[in-house]
């Protein structure tokens, strides 16, 4: 995590002063709960809430000395409370309070996640309707395949964010599960009611069975998901980036009054947020990889997954939320060229047509292979002619051809037109009626 690519609402979560509340306020419900079942007196849970405070520094402080973070916390919060603080964490362990947390900051990160996603989905939405039938090139292997519009392109990357969104909220039900269960998971030391309190205040499920750390397969599921999300953001940045090389310029992104695109050429304009988003994308794909390694724990828990989160947690977090907030300002602004996406639509002499004309001969009566194999010999001049000759010339002097469709039908089948009478089903099927 560095502030180059974090935001505040997100950074804010992964404070150690936003963590040190949310394990009081573990601790304190908890208390609450024991109060109710009489394990401890009702003036000590109260005296938690009213008087219990925190300082980073000091809880830093005692952590150098005794090397445990939940005991320099309690410690600290207990020079605060008073006698009372002794019936803090009854029956408790730390997993109970750091894994607790965890999940109340990514379900709390995800939430922030989503929004991101409503926001790129809004922006998305806006560009797909305001270019549903700007003509453009359909590539496959970067080549010329056949004609598409911008608007579809665009209805593409909403769907597939609609689809992230569904994935992350069920990865945030995944990982919002409380376990206050204490050592190895038995519940020995502390009735499972005091559990489910929590849980409650917190917005969480109950861990069904936590081994004395909630099973870490649910986090390799959250961290997954991110590394998906954050492969869709490449995949739309990769689309944006092809699409503002020289040679294409179909769409760029926004160049600012006073921007520099380089240092040694003054007429660069580079797709530098693009291609930022790509890294950042690769640094959150990178992050699943640890998560699904800390699975295998030694039997009821070890901690050689702790290292892993205390990182992993807020730099994929941190970095996807930047990364979200940054593709939603390149698609709101980015520069879509109409009149650079015809001209390159007519840059090959019509060769983007041939399927037409392959289909329209077999109909007529000529095997699929002859068919292909005419269309395929004329359509090879053009490209060797790199689109000076067109397509439709040299079919019309083909007699091949002509035997079996006029040039009236030849011509029909080049009408851009016929390639868009499908838009409005799969608009409708993206965006609703």
């Amino acid at each position: 995590m560095i502030p180059r690519y974090s935001r505040p609402e997100m950074v804010a979560l992964w404070e150690p002063e936003s963590k040190f509340q949310i394990w009081f306020e573990i601790e304190a419900h908890a208390t609450d709960a024991l109060a109710e079942l009489g394990v401890v007196p009702k003036e000590a849970a109260k005296a938690i809430w009213d008087k219990g405070a925190f300082d980073v520094g000091r809880i830093d402080e005692i952590e150098r000395e005794v090397k445990h973070d939940v005991i320099a916390f309690l410690t600290n919060v207990a020079e605060n409370v008073g006698d009372e603080a002794r019936f803090m964490h009854q029956g408790m362990t730390s997993s109970d309070v750091l894994d607790t947390c965890l999940a109340v900051q990514l379900a709390r990160a995800s939430d922030i996640l989503l929004a991101d996603i409503d926001a790129l989905l809004t922006a998305i939405k806006k560009r797909a309707f305001e270019h549903k039938l700007t003509p453009t090139i359909g590539r496959s292997h970067g080549i010329h395949g056949e004609p598409v519009t911008f608007g579809l392109k665009l209805a593409q990357a909403y769907a597939e964010f609609e689809r992230n969104r569904e994935r992350l909220v069920a990865a945030r039900k995944e990982i919002a599960t409380c376990a206050i269960s204490g050592a190895v998971g038995t519940f020995a030391n502390i009735d499972p009611k005091v559990e489910e309190h929590v849980a409650a205040k917190l917005g969480l499920e109950v861990e069904p069975v936590s081994t004395q750390v909630i099973p870490r397969d649910r986090h390799a599921q959250y961290f997954a998901t991110l590394g998906v999300i954050a492969s869709s953001v490449e995949r739309l940045s990769v689309e944006i980036r092809h699409l503002q090389r020289t040679e294409v310029l179909e769409a760029e992104e926004y160049f600012s009054p006073g921007q520099k695109g380089s240092s040694a050429m003054p007429h660069k304009r580079n797709p530098i947020l693009t291609e930022n988003l790509t890294g950042l994308a690769r640094m959150v794909r990178t992050y699943a990889m640890p998560a699904m390694e800390n699975v295998a724990l030694w039997h009821e828990r070890d901690i050689s997954h702790s290292s892993v989160e205390r990182m992993i947690g807020p730099d994929a977090t941190i970095t996807l939320d930047f990364a979200l907030g940054r593709l939603t300002g390149v698609i709101e602004k980015l520069l879509i060229y109409p009149e650079r996406m015809q001209k390159n639509l007519d840059r090959m002499g019509g060769l983007v047509h041939s399927q037409r004309v392959l289909l329209a001969l077999t109909q007529a009566g000529i095997s699929r292979e002859d068919s292909y194999r005419i269309v395929q010999r004329n359509a090879m001049k053009v490209w060797e002619s790199d689109g000076e000759i067109a397509l439709l010339d040299l079919l019309k002097a083909d007699p091949d051809v002509t035997a079996k469709l006029s040039h009236e039908e030849l011509e029909e089948r080049f009408n851009l037109d016929y390639h868009f009478k499908h838009v409005d089903t799969i608009f409708e099927r993206v965006f609703g009626d």
